[in-house]
């Protein structure tokens, strides 16, 4: 009896120090996660007035309601489904297909890893800034058209092409972080599955379809929601490159820049809360789709 005893105390102790040891992080996840969700889910049910004498009105589902009749959440939503359902397949194909080049044996690929990998470590302001820099009317890409007396372009004052620059800015800077990962998971499938393989016979191909693929299905749903996840947050490329408006005529306007744009420029604190739930909604049933298409993501 005074075995288990002491062993259950022992247990005790060992919980007690592990949970002082994740304190730091449990009141930073409080702080800084927890109560800003619960404060926007009570704040999506008022009407706020932030300056001066802040009051509240409670309106009850009236924000919710205005979400569905307002007009610039609809284009902002094509925008940033559209934005979605192109970049996040681009870059995890492209992704996926670096890694496998770069995991193949050739000469310089350490090199080529790190060229790769550059625009990811550097900071999506600075991206943006260059991208814009490039395309603008007086810019590297007008002027080497020029050069070659070809016609130049209004880039970034087309609707039909202001929003395609970010997408192309973006799978640039994104499928290299992604290409690590999967980098790190073919590294990790057995070689001796892909040496029986070409024992019986199995070329490039059916080795990458009926091995490769198969192993790295868990990671793919990893990369696919997290994708997800970053695209359906598109703010601060949209802000540098409309300078907050959304524009030109809306094309760049994404969900979280209206967001933006209610809660700190006309200061509708509750309908901005409203329009992040939704957001918040949006972006778990889509996980949830990626879940249920991924659901016999592991290998027996």
């Amino acid at each position: 009896m005074l075995y288990k005893f002491d062993r259950s105390s022992n247990k005790f102790r060992e919980s007690v120090s592990g949970y002082v040891f994740m304190l730091p992080a449990i009141v930073i996840l409080l702080v800084f996660l927890v109560v800003p969700i619960l404060l926007a889910i009570i704040l999506s049910f008022y009407k706020v007035q932030p300056l001066g004498d802040v009051s509240y009105s409670f309106r009850g589902l009236r924000n919710f309601w205005r979400v569905t009749q307002d007009e610039r959440v609809a284009i902002a939503l094509k925008n940033t489904v559209e934005y979605v359902a192109i970049v996040v397949p681009i870059q995890t194909i492209l992704a996926l297909a670096l890694a496998s080049i770069l995991n193949a044996k050739i000469k310089g690929k350490n090199l080529f890893r790190v060229i790769f990998f550059l625009p990811t470590v550097t900071s999506s302001a600075v991206l943006t800034l260059i991208f814009i820099w490039i395309c603008n009317s007086n810019g590297l890409l007008n002027n080497f058209l020029a050069l070659l007396h070809l016609p130049t372009y209004n880039w970034l004052g087309d609707p039909a092409v202001a929003l395609k620059a970010i997408m192309l800015m973006n799978i640039w800077s994104t499928a290299p972080l992604f290409m690590v990962i999967y980098l790190a998971a073919m590294q990790d499938i057995p070689q001796n599955l892909y040496e029986a393989a070409t024992i019986d016979g199995a070329n490039g191909w059916d080795k990458f379809t009926c091995i490769t693929l198969p192993f790295l299905k868990p990671i793919t749903f990893f990369i696919i929601v997290m994708g997800i996840i970053g695209t359906f947050q598109l703010f601060d490329q949209s802000y540098i490159f409309s300078r907050g408006s959304g524009g030109p005529n809306n094309s760049t306007l994404t969900v979280v820049l209206l967001i933006y744009q209610y809660a700190f420029k006309t200061l509708d604190m509750g309908y901005a809360a409203s329009l992040a739930l939704m957001l918040a909604l949006v972006i778990i049933v889509a996980t949830l789709i990626q879940r249920y298409l991924f659901k016999e993501e592991r290998l027996d």
